[in-house]
């Protein structure tokens, strides 16, 4: 049996993160938490396959997170997905710089899960 990839989510809204649980259901096991100093601290304790999370997040802010995980050698690599409700301006140029991809908020659920498969597909 195929071993499913490990998703770390982090996304302070409770409905967010079950919809995302349910839309990889299948791909990838799931692990979630709710703030971004428990996101850094699980994805450097545990190194999922992959990272989906958050901007706007209790603790740390997810950008805070993606440049404390991109400064460790053990998380350099580690491939992560945006989750924005913002379009901000200069949002092409931050992910650029944190060599992330990204999902608008409200997103399709089909949509998310084509972008976590490309992100695995794409660090395998």
């Amino acid at each position: 049996m195929e071993t499913l990839a490990r998703v770390l989510v982090v996304e302070d809204s409770p409905v967010v993160r079950r919809l995302i649980e349910m839309s990889l259901r299948g791909l990838a096991d799931v692990e979630s938490c709710p703030s971004g100093t428990e996101g850094l601290q699980r994805a450097l304790d545990e190194t999922p396959d992959a990272l989906v999370i958050d901007i706007g997040l209790p603790g740390m802010s997810g950008w805070q997170v993606i440049e404390a995980l991109r400064a460790d050698p053990r998380t350099h690599e580690l491939p992560v997905l945006v989750l924005t409700a913002h379009a901000k301006e200069n949002l092409r140029e931050r992910l650029a710089a944190a060599r992330a991809s990204s999902v608008s908020k409200p997103f399709n659920p089909a949509d998310l899960r084509r972008a976590v498969e490309d992100l695995l597909s794409a660090a395998a």
